[in-house]
């Protein structure tokens, strides 16, 4: 074979290798909880339909949202390419837990922890400003296998009441100043259902400093707003976000509104997006 098609392959393949590098795909997902009272669409009769979700988005990192224990063990058991960390919002395995699960082939845990929305932030369980759940931040640390390059996430669930307005602000200033501390040269990702839209207080205040993935993605897919309630209509609000700095950019971002004959994995929609470093 000619050398110069044989320095073109090299090329091309390098290329290939630089570009599956230099790229991240994330997503975030509240999973809904396993409620009794869902009827048809009780954990059991859905969960398939999510891992298959899942594995078809195929997100290198995705945080989670109302996940309990029982349901991280049974997308990593469906889904061996995954693992997946974190506590529950009581501390333990009891409750709702911001599970982060991410490809051990492909990224590497350096660090993790977790910290509490409150007045008491290493205090598990916690609760601040008259919200009537503990409410929490999942982080890890991570390296890209491929490239050596690292970055942390932040995954989390605000207040869900209309009342607590007030304190979704106090939950985005916290998370802010913790970001604030974070090395400014090393990227950053912040995944979560935040239950208020993007012209909100709580927006404005945690987007401070921050790029919205799917504000400035030049490709997108899917519906505006993310949470529909099982009947795959949703409103506009979009509450679920992606939002980062330090990354040069989200060219593709996409609500996925996959269902199996109109039963969904979820009553949110997943949001992913791919973002370049």
């Amino acid at each position: 074979m000619p050398k110069k098609i044989l320095w073109m392959g090299a090329l091309l393949c390098a290329a290939a290798f630089a570009g599956g590098a230099g790229q991240l795909r994330v997503m975030t997902f509240n999973v809904r909880y396993p409620a009794a009272s869902d009827g048809p669409n009780r954990w059991e009769a859905r969960r398939d339909i999510l891992v298959a979700s899942v594995k078809a988005e195929n997100p290198d990192l995705f945080g989670t949202q109302e996940l309990f224990y029982e349901q991280g063990q049974y997308i990593v058991e469906k889904a061996p390419e995954y693992a997946w960390f974190g506590v529950s919002r009581r501390g333990d395995r009891t409750d709702e837990h911001m599970g982060v699960f991410y490809k051990p082939g492909v990224l590497r845990l350096l660090e993790s922890g977790n910290f509490w929305l409150s007045e008491t932030p290493d205090a598990p369980g916690s609760m601040s400003w008259d919200v009537t759940l503990p409410r929490m931040v999942t982080w890890g640390l991570f390296e890209v296998k491929a490239s050596g390059k690292k970055f942390y996430m932040y995954n989390t669930h605000f207040p869900h009441r209309s009342e607590d307005g007030a304190a979704r602000v106090k939950c985005a200033e916290l998370i802010q100043r913790h970001i604030s501390r974070l090395p400014k040269d090393v990227p950053f990702v912040l995944l979560g259902d935040f239950n208020t839209g993007v012209g909100s207080e709580p927006y404005r205040v945690i987007a401070a400093g921050l790029t919205d993935a799917w504000a400035t993605a030049k490709v997108k897919s899917g519906p505006n707003g993310t949470f529909h309630g099982f009947k795959g209509t949703p409103g506009e609000t979009r509450i679920d976000w992606i939002l980062f700095r330090g990354f040069a950019g989200a060219p593709e971002v996409g609500t996925v509104t996959r269902n199996d004959g109109g039963r969904y994995p979820s009553d949110h929609f997943p949001v992913f997006a791919t973002l370049d470093f």
